[in-house]
């Protein structure tokens, strides 16, 4: 590895996220109406069978019949957002069809790219498997041998449509995440690209995270990834993530789509840190279903973009089920930052906790909208929300929309919110300790944040630490 790339990971977190590399493309789909010729030639290029055409085509006709939302309180503004002006699938100029298993045998410049954001070290240490896309396409794919000697699957989505064809037409995008929830998972139903395939079975426990990272290198495009993550009963597994993008003038899209099924008894942990360029739209639909006595566990830090829409819901839909969303939002000048959580308490005993952690400055909005629903009959189910929003100025602003659907009498329902400046008490403390003004204001931040670092491997506990210096760079003081 060169000298100049050591540099860049060792002293510029900023330039590792923000070098540009020349597009090299072997097909890209063009920008214009969404029609069912793209959809046709999108699903061609990747040799696809007949049943996930048809179901990409349904899709589309219901992104047609939607409206845009347009009508939530305190939304962010998406009038920017035209899916004429994106690119919807870029395919890398590789020799292979779908992934390879060896490093080497990926073009020098996609090596370069990933290189500098870190990914081989994430193998070299030891991870259960890494994947890693660029653009519309998974690039690279690596299981270790062990794992895979016990059943468990982790490839790329377009692979799991050939391999795996009857895991994935039970699950993909049938009663977890419709087309029908609404209009951007419409989007992503009929224009999804790459992602991953987790597969573990019955009595499986994964040890190590497995690990994948998603990358938009080119200008005005979207990247629609679809990651479907089965886990039987008994079984265990930490799946965490990583997404970037590059600053452009022009605006890119980001719609992803997560299905988690979670199987009794099953327990399943899935993070992402996510840094995506300010001109970037990050609207995402992510949902898991959970059986009898199975755990589903949520960790999201979103930053960067200019406006995220991210709400990742739950089903708890077996007697005992436990969701737990624990979630951090950065926002800076010009960034509107919506996240949130949805839980739907479906069966007796059933439990949520969600935990949300905001920041703000230079005018930048941060809002909490969550639901949580019991439904009647759901007794002995208990849920506690607690949001938590942090200011650096009075131009800053931040918003908690908590909604509670509670239809049986017999639950335990609590919500706590706070919202505050820095105190200058709490820096004046830290100054008499012999920090600075910055520092001291760096270290509340990262006490602040501390419930999701905490939780994160320690590789990206430490990245997204970097990544909030960055957005308070020329902020303090």
């Amino acid at each position: 590895m060169s000298s100049d790339q050591d540099h860049l990971r060792e002293t510029d977190s900023e330039k590792r996220f923000e070098f540009k590399k020349e597009q090299n493309a072997a097909f890209a789909a063009e920008k214009g109406e969404l029609d069912e010729e793209t959809i046709r030639l999108i699903s061609e290029d990747k040799d696809e069978p007949e049943w996930m055409l048809e179901r990409r085509l349904r899709a589309l006709r219901q992104f047609h019949a939607m409206p845009m939302p347009t009508d939530w309180p305190g939304q962010p503004d998406l009038s920017e957002v035209d899916v004429a002006e994106i690119v919807p699938y870029i395919r890398p100029d590789v020799d292979m069809r779908g992934s390879v298993d060896d490093w080497s045998e990926l073009p020098e410049e996609i090596q370069d790219t990933f290189d500098q954001l870190g990914i081989p070290e994430a193998e070299k240490n030891a991870l259960s498997g890494v994947g890693a896309q660029y653009e519309s396409e998974v690039v690279y794919q690596n299981m270790q041998e062990r794992w895979e000697d016990k059943g468990v699957i982790f490839c790329n989505m377009d692979e799991a449509v050939q391999e795996h064809p009857e895991l994935v037409k039970e699950h993909f995008m049938t009663n977890c995440v419709p087309p029908s929830d609404n209009k951007f998972a419409a989007l992503h139903g009929a224009i999804w690209s790459g992602g991953s395939f987790v597969y573990v079975p019955e009595d499986v426990t994964v040890e190590m995270p497995v690990q994948a990272y998603f990358r938009m290198n080119s200008e005005g495009m979207g990247q629609f990834e679809h990651t479907l993550i089965i886990a039987e009963e008994n079984s265990e597994v930490h799946y965490i993530e990583g997404c970037s993008a590059p600053k452009y003038s022009k605006f890119n899209l980001h719609s992803g789509g997560v299905e988690v099924f979670v199987g009794e008894n099953a327990h399943v942990q899935y993070s992402t840190v996510q840094n995506w360029s300010k001109n970037t739209y990050n609207l995402n639909t992510k949902r898991a279903i959970c059986e009898r006595e199975g755990t589903m566990e949520w960790i999201s830090g979103s930053m960067g973009s200019k406006a995220t829409m991210l709400y990742p819901s739950t089903i708890l839909k077996g007697r005992g089920a436990t969701d737990n969303h624990i979630t951090i939002a950065f926002a800076g000048e010009g960034q509107n930052i919506d996240t949130g959580a949805k839980v739907y308490h479906n069966a007796p005993r059933t439990k949520s906790t969600i935990e949300s952690k905001s920041i703000s400055k230079d005018g930048g909005r941060t809002n909490y909208r969550g639901l949580v629903h019991i439904s009647d009959g759901a007794e002995n189910s208990s849920t506690s929300v607690e949001c938590d929003a942090l200011m650096f100025d009075n131009e800053s602003t931040s918003d908690t929309m908590p909604y509670m659907e509670i239809n049986e009498s017999k639950v335990d329902v609590a919500h706590e919110a706070t919202v505050g400046k820095i105190g200058d008490e709490d820096v004046f403390y830290l100054q008499s300790r012999g920090l600075d003004d910055d520092d001291a204001k760096q270290m509340i931040v990262a006490g602040f944040i501390e419930p999701i670092t905490e939780e994160l491997p320690i590789e990206y506990a430490v990245e997204l630490n970097r990544l909030i210096e960055l957005e308070m760079e020329g902020s303090l003081g």
